[in-house]
């Protein structure tokens, strides 16, 4: 890992190399000074299967509303698995991966005036403008103005396919942010950057989805997959009045930390998840689901620890959200499906009465109320990292968090 001269504050520090799925630089001083022109490390997407640490160009301002933030925590997101396993299709090779960060401001546009240089900032994993109809209603992830594809190309966020831009991502030293009014929102102090980098995209994630369930006083939810986004689901959904919290997965490390929310975890490479959640609610079922799986869902049983596999049932979550939920009941989906997706079993969904709600989350819309909840420590989302590593390679963090290895659920860098 080599030793560089510090373009902000004059000092040797170590460059940046990624280990966990959440990377880090920390550089003292935030101090805004010019910086020199130089290439910067990110990674990239070159095909299915295939990413890489590379040198790519220090990202300028391009529109007037643009800021550039240099990076001090980014994150890998099992959608950004998706990508690499070629499940989530029309990827452009070059693009920077990556739609989590934490950073410090280090240049604005001319439109940019709620910002200034030295500011810390997370930035929020879907880009909207802000003025749009859409926006304004709080729908920032249908944004009519923020994907270059046009209006009826919905969501536009970080790192993403063809469709959603592509705009470059976050796992990166430094990274440009369009619609930054909007798109960045000011960290509190006493909120620090591991706190606030699950506030970037997870926590929110999770928070939408419990909404889009329409959890309420008193309910028993059911959370698919206990994964980070899980977790936060079960955190979501007790805080929006969640009676009770049942948690299905088959990774035991991962179950462990949801019962540690008091949840009831069904392992379901041990048990039948449907009788299992049946007897638990009285034959009946649970009143909401929160599906936090996504196209990438396995069966029941042994992995085959083979790198880059996408998912060997990817409507696995989506059968079992239909089938336990009671009558007249809802689900929220936030797992990840790609356009063109059609395996869902409308007709069972249809004679129970159903309420189905989905959908990409609307980052702007909770982040800023998310980390109040964080300062207060109402939630600390330091409970969900569970590794912290010495800096070595990005590329070998995916390979371990693709593989779905036991405890890995969020991991930190410490690069000091």
């Amino acid at each position: 890992m080599a030793a560089a001269l510090c373009p902000f504050c004059g000092r040797t520090s170590r460059k940046f190399v990624n280990s966990g799925y959440v990377f880090a630089l920390d550089l003292p001083g935030n101090k805004p000074r010019k910086r020199e022109e130089k290439n910067v490390k990110a990674v990239v997407w070159h095909g299915t299967g295939d990413i890489r640490l590379d040198d790519v160009e220090d990202p300028k301002i391009q529109e007037p509303t643009d800021a550039v933030i240099r990076i001090t925590r980014s994150a890998i997101c099992g959608t950004d698995l998706h990508m690499v396993r070629g499940t989530m299709p029309d990827m452009v090779e070059g693009t920077v991966l990556g739609h989590e960060a934490v950073g410090v401001v280090e240049e604005v546009g001319s439109a940019v005036r709620g910002f200034t240089p030295g500011d810390r900032v997370v930035v929020t994993s879907t880009v909207g403008c802000g003025t749009c109809s859409y926006c304004r209603a709080g729908y920032y992830a249908q944004c009519d103005t923020a994907n270059p594809n046009g209006p009826s190309a919905g969501t536009c966020f970080f790192g993403g396919p063809k469709v959603t831009g592509p705009v470059d991502g976050l796992q990166a030293e430094r990274a440009r942010i369009p619609y930054a009014m909007t798109t960045l929102v000011r960290v509190p102090d006493g909120v620090t950057d591991d706190q606030a980098i699950l506030v970037s995209d997870i926590f929110p994630t999770a928070w939408f989805g419990s909404r889009l369930a329409e959890v309420g006083s008193g309910d028993t939810v059911l959370v698919l997959g206990a994964g980070v986004v899980g977790q936060f689901a079960i955190a979501s959904a007790k805080r929006q009045g969640a009676g009770r919290v049942i948690v299905v997965d088959g990774i035991a490390s991962r179950l462990d930390k949801a019962r540690a929310q008091n949840a009831e975890v069904v392992n379901f490479n041990e048990e039948n998840p449907v009788e299992v959640v049946k007897d638990l609610t009285g034959g009946i079922g649970p009143d909401r689901v929160i599906e936090a799986v996504g196209v990438d869902a396995e069966q029941p049983g042994e992995r085959t620890g083979e790198q880059w596999k996408p998912g060997d049932a990817p409507r696995q979550a989506l059968d079992w959200a239909v089938e336990l939920v009671a009558k007249a009941g809802s689900i929220g989906i936030i797992g990840v499906y790609p356009a063109g997706f059609d395996q869902f079993p409308i007709g069972d969904a249809m004679n129970k009465n159903l309420t189905l709600r989905m959908g990409n989350c609307n980052h702007r819309r909770y982040v800023p109320r998310l980390l109040d909840l964080v300062l207060t420590g109402a939630v600390d989302p330091l409970e969900f990292i569970t590794r912290h590593e010495k800096p070595s390679s990005a590329i070998e963090a995916y390979k371990s968090f693709d593989l779905r290895e036991d405890g890995w659920l969020k991991t930190v860098l410490d690069v000091a």
